[in-house]
């Protein structure tokens, strides 16, 4: 596969962490392949998200904690993409850039991960005061509501460091995706898979986001390559679902979506802080009208009381940074 382009070097933005240079040297190996005409050249820098560790992510508020400075950097023309883990990526864009591809996705599930002194349980059965990491309030807000007798402690650093808080007895256990595991080569610390049942996981996980401006047409041929569709139309179908709920970070909303034949059937939550509250519904129709689909989930979930979670998570947050 060729693209009608002139042979240049293409700069990549990545973050500087680990997983993140996992995550963009694929994609620059996926583009090599693709075209070899082309250099393809990694251009690393740090994010607010990487900078503040020592304050839960929910308390920070800013959506684009690990997108802002790469973007900038596009549009300084510094930059020609940025590589993603599509979680991050928010709905809303800033003006002249735009999301170019979305790549296959891993499994988007969360998964514990426990201290070896717990291995013998799963999460339903772990001992009451069991104290499990996660910086995530939605996660945090759905184990809550299915399991109200363990304890929660927020946690932050990279996935290497989470894992050296566990292993020395910071807490005894933790829920991290099990993309970021599985990519990182720390599969087999997955002590299980959280069903959807319990955990509907993150708008976008499991897959990259490739963000570029929009009006680089070059680029955009090129990243029609790596452009996995049935990934792309779930995807899509989720992020109009938290765009429409107005949601990020600091919100607990998670979702899960399943293709079959033509048919797509994505499922969502709205849950309170605290656990007591959770909306959940699904809606089904046919793939080309996944992002209709994602709205008309967020009418549904508003319908039945999911606005005024939302409403009070807002003013919740807004006090808490006057």
């Amino acid at each position: 596969m060729t693209a009608s382009v002139s042979a240049r070097t293409i700069r990549i933005g990545s973050r500087k962490s680990q997983l993140a240079l996992v995550q963009t040297h694929w994609v620059q190996d996926q583009l090599r392949q693709l075209y070899p005409e082309h250099t393809f050249e990694v251009q690393t820098m740090t994010t607010q998200g990487d900078n503040i560790l020592d304050v839960a992510l929910a308390k920070i508020g800013d959506k684009g904690l690990f997108t802002k400075e790469l973007e900038v950097s596009m549009l300084r023309q510094e930059t020609d993409l940025a590589v993603h883990s599509l979680k991050d990526l928010p709905t809303h864009l800033p003006e002249g850039l735009m999301l170019g591809a979305i790549t296959e996705r891993v499994d988007p599930a969360d998964a514990l991960v426990v201290h070896e002194r717990f291995g013998e349980y799963a999460l339903a059965s772990l001992p009451e005061g069991t104290v499990i990491g996660t910086s995530s309030l939605r996660r945090l807000a759905q184990l809550r509501y299915h399991y109200p007798h363990l304890e929660f402690k927020d946690i932050r650093g990279n996935l290497n460091t989470r894992l050296q808080k566990l292993d020395a007895g910071e807490y005894d256990g933790i829920i991290l995706a099990v993309a970021g595991l599985q990519r990182l080569g720390f599969g087999d610390r997955i002590h299980q898979v959280l069903p959807g049942e319990i955990s509907l996981h993150a708008v976008g996980q499991g897959a990259l986001g490739i963000e570029c401006r929009a009006d680089d047409p070059d680029i955009l041929a090129l990243l029609k390559g790596l452009e996995h569709q049935p990934t792309a139309q779930r995807c899509l179908a989720e992020r109009a679902f938290l765009r429409e709920l107005e949601g990020g970070c600091q919100v607990p909303i998670g979702v899960n979506s399943e293709r079959v034949a033509d048919q797509l059937t994505l499922t969502g939550m709205v849950a309170s802080l605290d656990g007591q509250r959770l909306i959940k519904d699904a809606v089904t129709g046919p793939v080309s009208t996944a992002e209709d689909l994602g709205v008309q989930l967020a009418h549904r979930l508003r319908e039945q009381g999911a606005q005024e979670i939302l409403d009070e998570i807002f003013a919740s947050a807004r006090a808490s940074v006057q």
